[in-house]
């Protein structure tokens, strides 16, 4: 695959203002609002809105706050349906593939990971029906099979969006790679290109890995796999927890994080 232009999925320019250390705190307070808002069935919308013309967020940070913030309802249940890694050996995993790779080559090229209220790593880049290969790309593919060899699953399945241009070339770059490293050749591994991963994984009878929401809601067993491959392979990435600090409290709903 050509690489991209910009041959990094580094930060955005303006990411080492928007999210310095003088931010964080006011940060995590609006993610800590916002998910306040939404467990009272306020719209993301409206609550959303609310928290961000409070604190004068950009439209970036109030991405991240988007991203990271969640209705304790949910919360509830992304905490219950967490697998461990070391118990998805002998069972099927189901991979929103660019959900988890962009996540890492973000890592990788040094730009911004965060992680939500239900402890999950995110980035904040995003596929708007295109993708393009960057310089981190096989590297953390590597990562990626690799890692999901050494948790012994029955079986992988690895779904990319049908309709982003280029996932044709991503599945078969997949499959060079898992080619050139025969180290487990039994393990079934199927590279799907797909209507909608969020569709098949809501319905996936196995272990589910991404980081949408909406799709968590819907998993009896979910693992945060960028959360492993980031903590093993890039310990010193760029990484912003916008959960609240235990000496924390929300001083909308007056109780501690």
């Amino acid at each position: 695959m050509a690489p991209d232009r910009r041959r990094h999925r580094g930060p955005h320019p303006r990411d080492p203002e928007l999210f310095s250390e003088q931010h964080h705190d006011i940060l995590r307070q609006a993610t800590a609002e916002f998910s306040w808002l939404l467990t009272r069935d306020y719209s993301p919308r409206a609550a959303l809105k609310l928290v961000g013309d409070r604190y004068g967020l950009t439209s970036r940070q109030r991405q991240a706050v988007l991203r990271c913030g969640g209705d304790d309802r949910n919360l509830e249940h992304a905490g219950r349906s967490l697998v461990a890694p070391e118990a998805c050996g002998g069972n099927p995993i189901g991979i929103d593939g660019y959900n988890l790779l962009i996540t890492v080559e973000s890592a990788l090229s040094g730009g911004l990971v965060l992680i939500g209220r239900d402890g999950r790593y995110r980035d904040l880049a995003s596929v708007h029906g295109s993708y393009r290969s960057v310089q981190e790309t096989d590297r953390a593919l590597a990562w990626i099979l690799e890692t999901v060899r050494n948790l012994e699953p029955s079986r992988v399945d690895f779904y990319l969006d049908r309709p982003v241009s280029n996932s044709g070339r991503l599945k078969i770059r997949i499959a060079e790679l898992l080619e050139q490293d025969r180290s487990d050749p039994a393990l079934p591994f199927n590279i799907e290109l797909v209507p909608s991963p969020d569709r098949v994984l809501k319905l996936y009878d196995g272990i589910v890995v991404t980081t949408d929401s909406a799709v968590l809601l819907h998993c009896n067993q979910a693992l945060d796999l960028a959360g492993k491959i980031i903590r093993e392979h890039v310990p010193r990435g760029w990484v912003l927890d916008l959960r609240l600090q235990p000496s924390g409290g929300c001083d909308v709903c007056g109780t501690q994080s």
